[in-house]
């Protein structure tokens, strides 16, 4: 495995790809579960919720065909719009630079909702008194939710941010393969779909177990760091 001279690029592709997940889409749930938290019409935050949850149950299929369709450079939304305001059309999934972007903003669009679940779960365990006692004090709305409800989820986001740390390495195999095409190849290639193409259709199934026993290995590098470095910050860890 480690002999093969696309093997490093295709690490380097499936590690900053989970990085740039990490970085982006962990914090939306936290966002929307703050947001809804705020909204006192029981009807509005049930249409909100409906509605930011709904994508999660859309395949990832169904979703790189609206993609393909929104993103065409012939018929496309956006570039439709983008010749309006005189810029040329861009072939947006046949471009590198943009495969990673595309990747990370429908993940967010399609889980963010459903992740929110957990957070908003932990916000309804926080005591109300302490909301009381805030505006009490004259604490605005936005001091109480930096000063109570985000301590009061803290140890909540350090359990999940723990253990995407230790699915860093994993970035799915539907939403990557319907987008994947030769042109952004250079990208695109994870370990999932790498193992498929090499370990599956090549008939190469040690190969595409070895890889995933890798993936695995350096989840759990990624996890155990993770862990120590809560206990470092006094925070719970998962042991």
């Amino acid at each position: 495995m480690f002999g093969l001279s696309d093997f490093y690029q295709v690490f380097w592709n499936s590690f900053y790809l989970g990085l740039l997940r990490l970085v982006f889409t962990f914090p939306f749930p936290i966002l929307l579960a703050l947001f809804l938290n705020e909204i006192r019409q029981v009807m509005y935050q049930r249409l909100t919720q409906t509605i930011i949850y709904l994508p999660h149950f859309i395949s990832w299929v169904v979703i790189g065909g609206i993609l393909v369709n929104f993103l065409s450079p012939s018929w496309g939304i956006v570039n439709i719009f983008l010749k309006q305001l005189g810029i040329e059309p861009i072939f947006f999934l046949a471009n590198p630079d943009y495969f990673r972007p595309i990747v990370v903003l429908s993940s967010i669009w399609k889980e963010a909702g459903w992740g929110s679940i957990i957070f908003l779960a932990a916000i309804t365990g926080i005591n109300a008194e302490l909301y009381e006692a805030a505006s009490i004090d004259g604490a605005s709305r936005l001091q109480r939710i930096w000063y109570v409800t985000l301590p009061g989820i803290k140890s909540t986001i350090m359990v999940l941010f723990i253990l995407r740390l230790g699915h860093i390495m994993g970035n799915g195999f539907e939403q990557i393969f319907v987008l994947q095409n030769p042109m952004n190849l250079s990208v695109s290639e994870v370990f999932e779909t790498y193992s498929y193409r090499v370990g599956l259709l090549g008939s190469r199934f040690s190969f595409g177990t070895t890889v995933g026993l890798f993936t695995s290995v350096i989840g759990m590098i990624f996890l155990i760091l993770g862990d120590r470095l809560a206990k470092l910050l006094k925070e719970d860890g998962i042991w």
